[in-house]
């Protein structure tokens, strides 16, 4: 009698189970739209300081909008430049109240804007008080306390510098708005020297590169 053989039912395969996609990377403020307000008086030199600003950022990657207002600017008025730098900014105007770095090239002017700036914002001023005609004519007084009210709202935040005194010493006052450019410049420890002093070439004749690299690096020195 033959033996029957005995049937045994394989389990079907166990599926593999499906391997957990890595999590992505998160790009810390890969959105983020950074707002710069510089304000000055006709003559200082605050436009070129802006263009220095978006070729600096422009090279280094970011989408820039930038609105300038030029108020009576060669008879002393005020100049400001709305300057707005992130993967990709819609609009050049800062919202009020949305200023996160100030550049100030004269005192008032600094004053002027302080309610449109963020508490915890950094900001910049150069030591230089221009007296607007009102005040030359004994219709206003010019406002003395600047850095005091500024550094008590703004704290350890405010950042005075020399900047006028510190051209007038390398032999040029227009150099100013680039030693206030040096100074701002190490508000952004990312981005290289090299990379601003591209920039300043860029934009200046070559009869001037050297004294205005020299006016970059007195500035960034000034912070220190």
């Amino acid at each position: 009698m033959m033996a029957t053989k005995k049937l045994v039912k394989k389990a079907a395969p166990k599926k593999a189970a499906p391997k957990k996609a890595a999590p992505k990377k998160v790009i810390k403020d890969k959105d983020k739209t950074t707002n710069i307000l510089l304000s000055g008086v006709g003559g200082q030199g605050a436009i070129l300081a802006s263009n220095v600003l978006a070729e600096v950022f422009v090279e280094k990657g970011y989408d820039v909008k930038k609105s300038e207002v030029h108020g009576m600017a060669q008879r002393g008025g005020d100049v400001t430049t709305h300057f707005r730098y992130g993967k990709k900014v819609y609009s050049p105007l800062i919202k009020y109240g949305d200023v996160e770095y100030l550049l100030a090239f004269e005192e008032l002017e600094a004053l002027r804007y302080i309610n449109h700036v963020k508490p915890d914002a950094k900001i910049m001023i150069n030591r230089q008080r221009i007296l607007p005609p009102a005040v030359n004519l004994g219709l206003a007084v010019y406002p003395t306390d600047a850095e005091k009210i500024f550094k008590g709202f703004f704290k350890k935040n405010v950042y005075m510098i020399d900047g006028t005194e510190i051209a007038l010493k390398m032999g040029n006052a227009q150099a100013t708005n680039v030693v206030m450019v040096g100074a701002f410049s190490t508000f952004f420890p990312e981005i290289k020297e090299k990379a601003w002093i591209d920039a300043i070439k860029a934009l200046l004749p070559a009869k001037l590169h050297e004294l205005n690299v020299k006016a970059f690096y007195e500035g960034r020195k000034a912070v220190s």
